[in-house]
């Protein structure tokens, strides 16, 4: 399980070094390989397991094609979906259009978000964060009935 926000760089060739503690994971279970893929909802990359996202694939399958709503998702999750390799330095690469997407330069923050990391610009995560807050602490975040009996 991915946890935690990591801050790292971005270097000029697009390439971000997994932190050290989540590599022997990648490697022994999922063999170094990974999936880059966009988040429709968000200024942010969605980073599976090769394992996880295979999983994902099968909910992508079974959608309509000829729901618009449903071909839209599968054209642009599947369609931006980059396999990345975990180098021997513990690096993967994210490519271009992916980096365009996400607004990433320099300086990024890698998210553990259980069976995935979420890629941000720094200034993009942060922003995020403090319209998560905000949310939060307004009383208005509207709680669904599976939220209502989560205790934390």
């Amino acid at each position: 399980m991915f946890r935690g926000a990591s801050a790292i760089n971005l270097d000029s060739k697009g390439r971000l070094a997994i932190p050290t503690r989540y590599r022997p994971e990648i490697l022994e279970m999922h063999a170094g390989n990974m999936i880059c893929t966009v988040d429709i909802r968000q200024p942010c990359l969605l980073l599976y397991p090769e394992q996880e996202w295979i999983e994902v694939e099968k909910k992508l399958l079974s959608l309509s094609n000829f729901d618009p709503a449903q071909r839209s998702l599968q054209r642009v999750m599947t369609g931006y979906a980059t396999e990345c390799e975990l180098d021997s330095a513990g690096r993967i690469l994210i490519s271009q259009p992916l980096r365009q997407h996400a607004k990433l330069e320099k300086n990024i923050m890698l998210v553990g978000q259980l069976n995935k990391f979420e890629i941000w610009s720094e200034s993009e995560w942060h922003a995020q964060i403090e319209k998560d807050m905000e949310l939060g602490m307004s009383g208005q975040f509207a709680l669904s009935e599976e939220l209502k009996m989560l205790s934390l």
